[in-house]
């Protein structure tokens, strides 16, 4: 939070694919706040669940809010097989908070005073690139490390272009 910027131009250290998860809620009523604060309180556990175990493959993550109304987190994760493993694990929180929700509404509990929503996306590589300006690791570079931008190029097109030693590895071989 009070992270001093790195001076210049620097861009994340991400090699390979790039996997990226948007989760959120969205509060429909306000005034529901038995129904939401328990939702709101979920992901924080979730994250602290995974950052006590980092083998499960989350990378890192920025909290944002799109509204009053609406709250978010963007993940960086190292596969979606992670991902799908964390997601499903019996003994994590992730679970057991879908199971929760799952038989309230076989049993047509829910309300509809919370959204929940999630999209996930598999980047390849050469289809991202990132530069921060005195800025601390934030995003992509706060889960993947910071490099000087020249290591992958001063322009948007070269840092597209890079590729990791294991890609050009698996190049060569097929």
């Amino acid at each position: 939070m009070f992270a001093k910027p790195l001076p210049g131009r620097t861009t994340a250290a991400a090699e390979g694919d790039v996997v990226v998860l948007l989760i959120g809620m969205r509060i429909n009523h306000f005034w529901a706040v038995h129904h939401w604060v328990p939702v709101i309180l979920a992901m924080p556990r979730m994250l602290r669940e995974l950052a006590r175990q980092p083998a499960r493959g989350l990378l890192g993550h920025v909290l944002l809010t799109a509204s009053p109304r609406t709250y978010y987190v963007v993940q960086y994760w190292e596969s979606k097989e992670k991902l799908y493993a964390y997601a499903a694990a019996p003994d994590m929180l992730h679970h057991k908070a879908w199971s929760i929700v799952n038989r309230k509404d076989r049993a047509g509990r829910l309300r509809r005073h919370v959204g929940l929503w999630h999209e996930s996306y598999i980047v390849p590589e050469g289809s991202y690139e990132s530069i921060y300006f005195d800025m601390p690791p934030f995003g992509l570079a706060a889960a993947t490390g910071v490099l000087p931008l020249e290591s992958r190029g001063r322009r948007a097109a070269d840092r597209f272009a890079h590729r990791s030693p294991a890609a050009g590895q698996d190049q060569r071989a097929g």
